[in-house]
């Protein structure tokens, strides 16, 4: 039986499913004063994956708290962001025994985002295994490769936009790969990193189809139009620093023996711990 690794975003799924019913104040607080709204999310988002792929393993990876590596590059990675709502806040550790009870792994590495560990985990098994990565996150479409998809959860549960390498290519004009140059040069709003000012992403995809690399239309910087030089001289530092920023570190040592990951639910388990949290009706997703 071939092998297929289901690797999980697990704060993408969580924050999805938090602000899903967040909006109408629905934090579903249960007879112990808890909110549980975006595990309960989190735990359908999941169970409508794995049966929509079907992976042999399962796998959940997690950030290991708000510092990393990018913020000792750039103090001011991230900082647009405010502190999670309170509400959400205690529900961070109990989805994880949410995932141990249905006997996922749960990993992370300090001072690295679960991209990071995604990355890191998806080469490691690539050719042993194929590999789907969960996420509502764009930026992880750099990981796409033979061998690694990328189901990007749409509006709804069940609703995924499935990336291969050679569809992005056909639709964007650039490799997987080439998209941590584009982010270089456009930056990323969200992250808070500027990339080259003035440049947005029409003309870093129209310069990187053409020249190739950043490292191409930098060494030949006087092939850009004037304003177009003149901006990337103003910003050199900052492009290369934004290149380290964008690009999902694929070797962060994290590892996790595909033995302890297959998929099978121990459902009495899994009821038992849906129980606790006062779950009614997800017994039936089991």
């Amino acid at each position: 039986m071939n092998k297929h690794v289901l690797l999980v975003d697990g704060m993408a799924l969580l924050f999805r499913a938090f602000y899903a019913t967040a909006m109408n104040n629905n934090f579903m607080i249960n007879s112990k004063g808890i909110p549980t709204n975006a595990i309960h999310g989190f735990i359908r988002h999941l169970l409508t994956s794995t049966n929509t792929f079907q992976p042999s393993h399962v796998i959940c990876c997690w950030d290991m708290g708000s510092h990393t590596f990018r913020n000792d590059l750039y103090t001011e990675y991230k900082a647009n962001r405010g502190a999670p709502p309170e509400e959400l806040v205690p529900q961070f550790d109990l989805v994880k025994e949410v995932t141990e009870a249905m006997d996922i792994p749960n990993v992370g590495v300090a001072g690295f985002e679960a991209d990071d560990c995604i990355g890191t985990l998806a080469q490691a098994y690539q050719g042993e295994a194929d590999v789907t990565i969960l996420t509502g996150d764009q930026d992880i479409l750099q990981l796409l490769d033979d061998g690694i998809r990328v189901a990007l959860l749409k509006k709804g549960y069940g609703n995924y936009d499935v990336y291969e390498a050679d569809r992005f290519l056909e639709e964007k004009g650039i490799t997987p790969k080439q998209m941590i140059d584009l982010k270089a040069m456009m930056g990323d709003s969200s992250d808070n990193y500027p990339g080259v000012r003035g440049v947005g992403e029409k003309t870093a995809l129209k310069l990187l189809i053409n020249h190739g690399s950043l490292d191409a239309i930098l060494d030949n910087l006087d092939l850009l139009t004037k304003a177009q030089k003149t901006k990337f001289e103003n910003d050199l530092e900052m492009i290369h620093l934004s290149r380290k920023l964008a690009e999902i570190h694929c070797e962060t040592g994290v590892t996790c023996d595909l033995n302890g990951a297959e998929f099978k639910i121990n459902r009495e388990r899994v009821i038992d711990k849906f129980n606790e949290l006062e779950f009614k009706r997800l017994g039936e997703y089991v």
